[in-house]
């Protein structure tokens, strides 16, 4: 029986209509620019854990606004790296020109993932767009960890992964010493994350567990070199880019996108040269990752 996104109970603050058969959902009726209330905030928490993306189209916020709407969802976790959007250290800026080559984000990877409690969620917001391309690829890593075979679930066991923003953001990394990323990226000298965290985690408000490696920020598993990991994180990545587990959003002005980093991949293609792209990112906290004990299910 092919995978599909569970459907929640009804929604009494606004509808959720599903953009494909495992990931995804867009949000009806609520305008962000309002306050939220509890009970819209609480709907829409229940709402990504089942869908892992949202979407809302035809919004029109203020940089102060979508800080509210955050806020309404969650605390805020600061990006080290990126620019932020002036007067508002809180939201970053993911910004290629359209002289520059090189966009922020264009490999599969999860935000954060390199910190000791990873990130919740991001919230993105379309403030420039060329006029086609620069969609965003999402993935289902808890979806994909469901399609797994028995004995590679097996395999996976109590498997721990080191994820690192060194290789990345620090200076030798790839934002630094390839491309025209520096200007955009900043701070090279905060590189400094590495954390370990369970190849399967489960989520602990409902019990789903979730693939958490990522081709971005996982480096090796936990006492295995990187040539002795790079096989086996490898299939996992074929297994969470399988097209089945992916949503393509393209994105409109107005558009504003949640999603779910624990149990989602993303990356943002880069096939708009010579024309501008400007999104405001907030990220929200989230919480330690729970291992999955064997012995209790």
């Amino acid at each position: 029986m092919p995978l599909s996104v569970a459907r929640p109970t009804a929604f009494s603050r606004f509808d959720a209509k599903p953009l494909a058969a495992t990931l995804g959902a867009e949000i009806l009726g609520l305008d962000l620019s309002q306050p939220l209330g509890t009970q819209a905030a609480r709907e829409l928490g229940s709402a990504l854990d089942a869908y892992g993306v949202l979407v809302f189209r035809d919004q029109r916020l203020t940089p102060q606004q979508q800080l509210a709407f955050a806020r309404g969802l969650g605390n805020i976790d600061v990006n080290r790296f990126f620019r932020s959007v002036d007067g508002y250290p809180e939201i970053a800026e993911v910004r290629k020109e359209a002289e520059q080559t090189t966009n922020i984000g264009g490999g599969w990877h999860t935000d954060h993932s390199y910190d000791q409690t990873p990130a919740r969620a991001s919230i993105l917001y379309a403030r420039e767009l060329p006029s086609r391309g620069g969609d965003t690829l999402f993935a289902s890593t808890s979806r994909a960890y469901d399609a797994l075979s028995p004995g590679l679930k097996a395999t996976l066991g109590d498997l721990r992964a080191l994820h690192s923003s060194r290789h990345v953001f620090g200076h030798n990394g790839v934002s630094y010493t390839r491309g025209d990323l520096p200007g955009r990226i900043l701070r090279p000298e905060l590189a400094t994350q590495d954390a370990i965290h369970p190849v399967v985690f489960r989520r602990p408000r409902d019990g789903r567990r979730v693939l958490y490696v990522n081709p971005g920020f996982t480096v090796r598993f936990e006492g295995w070199t990187a040539r002795e990991s790079t096989p086996l994180l490898n299939t996992l990545y074929e297994e969470i880019a399988r097209e089945a587990f992916l949503l393509r959003l393209v994105w409109r002005e107005g558009t504003l996108a949640i999603w779910d980093n624990g149990t989602t991949w993303h990356k943002a293609e880069n096939d708009y040269h010579g024309e501008r792209r400007l999104m405001h990112r907030i990220t929200l906290a989230g919480e330690p990752l729970e291992e999955v004990d064997e012995e209790t299910g």
